[in-house]
């Protein structure tokens, strides 16, 4: 059995998504999913999930091969929270039940990896404060969160990782060039966990700013 990479996708859906930047969502993550398959590391080993938040938290694309992904349009409420603890929690038991541990026998699946996207800050503080440490305690190769447009908070993010990126806008050019950095960070995560070195994520391009 091949030794799957499994990375989350955690994107949130609330309701100042609406419009632009949700079709702009859908138009970065098509390419990502465009360049990840001209890569043959990751046709071989990489498996998605994706996981929508804002009032409600679901697991729109459940854990698939990159081969047999399919395309499914993201979309968003009129209005409403963005439930970011509660769509970490979903992460926390995904992870648990889908990752194949090492034993003697079994090499088991490389470290997995997360990427939360969000314009805004979570509504549920107080659950989101309190999955924080459950999801460190996973040993993610790579946990990168992305603050996108105005509004977006990057504290909360900085609980959760210290790989947090920051776009001024959500429009097309910005989600594109994002996702286009994140489809380089998952073939380099691929190819650095084979040589079981550290996963270090490549330089972000200028429209991406790294907070520190």
């Amino acid at each position: 059995m091949n030794r799957r990479l499994l990375a989350y996708f955690l994107l949130d859906t609330s309701g100042s998504m609406r419009g632009e930047p949700i079709a702009a969502l859908n138009n970065g993550f098509n390419g990502l999913i465009s360049m990840l398959r001209s890569d043959p590391q990751a046709m071989d080993s990489l498996h998605l999930s994706v996981i929508t938040y804002d009032r409600e938290v679901k697991n729109l694309i459940p854990l698939i091969d990159l081969a047999s992904f399919h395309p499914v349009e993201i979309k968003c409420p009129d209005s409403g929270p963005t439930h970011t603890g509660e769509a970490l929690e979903m992460v926390y038991q995904l992870v648990n039940k889908e990752i194949v541990r090492g034993s003697e026998d079994v090499k088991g699946d490389w470290k997995p990896l997360l990427f939360v996207f969000t314009d805004g800050k979570p509504s549920d503080l107080q659950k989101y404060r309190e999955i924080v440490p459950k999801i460190k305690s996973l040993d993610f190769g790579v946990i990168v969160g992305c603050a996108a447009g105005p509004k977006a908070e990057v504290s909360f993010l900085q609980d959760l990782t210290d790989n947090v990126v920051k776009l001024d806008t959500t429009d097309v050019s910005t989600l594109t060039t994002f996702f286009q950095w994140v489809s380089s960070s998952i073939e380099m995560g691929s190819k650095s966990q084979g040589t079981g070195e550290a996963m270090t994520l490549p330089p972000p391009p200028s429209e991406l700013n790294i907070i520190v």
